[in-house]
């Protein structure tokens, strides 16, 4: 009888880049929807001297105080903020597991429930996940979109691409770009800590997120990247105990409680806690 922890694991993993794709989707969608309103409102009132500052500060007014990242609706605002706090408002009725959009939690519940609304136009067979279904349908008509480019070899997706050059090439290539540098470089081969010099150099992308598939030049910068699929957040704030996972979010939170405001206006004089706050303040007032 097979071992169906791996099929549980790949299962989780495939939840976990659900949930970063269906956010994305998600915002794609609000960004687009909110960008035909102002458009339809600007043409209404273009002759007035009120649509220009409507140009101006309506487009991504919310801003997170945590990250600065900004959007234009309050309640995508308050969905990226789940990003910090962690929060996942919607739960499984089957297994208790929490997601942070209604979305996830439907696709998830599929799972449990054998839902498979996408089938296949040639074989009938059920997907979960529309992506899923696309990745199938290349095996029926062979097509192979993504090349090696160091042997030749296609692969229907790009996951596969990725593991094929992180195996079989990645090295060869690593020494190959080393002997193009200079003496004084190529000491740097020498230790696993110095790889990732030769690997920007090389520009070569060859650590991948094992949860949704994205590739960093630097093995700090994936462990980084990963704090969004684990929840750490090594940084603690030392006045109120919060916690986050960069350093740089944690130094523009603490600027809440000392009052610091190192971001100042050129033009008038006025300083901000957030870099993105004086670009908002400098586009509304001082732009001509």
């Amino acid at each position: 009888m097979s071992d169906p922890e791996p099929c549980r694991i790949k299962q989780e993993e495939t939840e976990e880049l659900i949930d970063v794709i269906v956010k994305e989707e998600s915002e794609e969608r609000s960004e687009e929807e909110e960008k035909h309103h102002v458009k339809t409102t600007d043409r209404n009132l273009k002759n007035t001297a009120k649509t220009k500052v409507l140009e101006r500060t309506d487009a991504k007014a919310f801003t997170c105080t945590q990250c600065g990242k900004s959007f234009s609706r309050k309640h995508n605002l308050e969905i990226h903020m789940r990003i910090h706090t962690g929060e996942k408002p919607y739960k499984c009725s089957h297994c208790n597991k929490g997601f942070s959009l209604l979305g996830n939690l439907k696709i998830h519940e599929r799972i449990h429930t054998g839902e498979k609304p996408y089938k296949c136009s040639r074989c009938e067979r059920g997907f979960v996940h529309s992506g899923h279904l696309k990745k199938h349908e290349l095996t029926h008509t062979g097509d192979e979109p993504y090349h090696c480019t160091d042997c030749g070899k296609g692969f229907t997706d790009l996951s596969s691409l990725r593991s094929h050059t992180q195996t079989l090439h990645d090295v060869v290539m690593v020494k190959e770009k080393s002997e193009a540098l200079s003496e004084d470089k190529k000491q740097y081969v020498k230790t696993e800590e110095n790889i990732d010099f030769i690997m920007e150099t090389a520009a070569i992308k060859s650590f991948s997120c094992t949860q949704c598939g994205k590739c960093f030049e630097r093995r700090h910068s994936l462990k980084r990247h990963m704090r969004i699929h684990t929840g750490e957040r090594p940084y603690r704030c030392s006045h109120c105990e919060k916690r986050f996972s960069l350093l740089a979010h944690l130094k523009s939170h603490e600027r809440t409680h000392t009052g610091e405001k190192p971001h100042t206006c050129a033009q008038c004089g006025k300083s901000f806690t957030h870099l993105c706050s004086l670009r908002k303040h400098t586009n509304t007032y001082h732009s001509k």
